[in-house]
């Protein structure tokens, strides 16, 4: 039996390089995604952090399983500021990019290898950076979402 999964599927007016960028660069990821900086040098078995830009605290760390630019990118991905989350096993997060027209890539993300309970928690976290990344590669601003 699998485990479950949280699947996000979208279309963006951007291109598959842009969009890679916008996954893979700490300065990227700063805008729209409430703040987290990625780090990571991007070679399989490398770490990968989130930084919270108001503390630089830790916020999810992991490891890059794929990289094959600009098609697939995974990592396992593991909360690191929920107290209530930190003994979880890492989940995994796999994003997939594809040529949906000369102007517009196809993304999925799944986030799997997490517990049946924490599935609906992943889903709400994913939605708004999402939205955001898609709302700032096709207009250069960022929603105003608030928790």
């Amino acid at each position: 039996m699998s485990k479950p999964a949280m699947i996000h599927v979208t279309y963006i007016e951007t291109t598959p390089e842009k969009l890679w960028e916008a996954l893979t660069s700490g300065a990227f990821t700063q805008l729209y995604w409430f703040g987290r900086r990625i780090e990571s040098d991007w070679t399989v078995g490398a770490p990968v952090r989130f930084y919270d830009s108001a503390d630089d605290s830790l916020t999810d760390s992991g490891e890059v399983l794929v990289y094959d630019e600009p098609k697939t990118l995974a990592y396992t991905f593991k909360n690191e500021f929920l107290e209530s989350r930190r003994d979880e096993v890492p989940g995994r997060v796999t994003f997939t990019l594809e040529p949906a027209g000369s102007t517009v890539v196809k993304l999925q993300v799944v986030h799997d290898e997490i517990t049946a309970d924490a599935v609906e928690g992943w889903r709400t976290g994913w939605a708004p950076i999402l939205a955001n990344l898609k709302t700032y590669l096709e207009t250069s601003r960022t929603l105003a979402i608030e928790f």
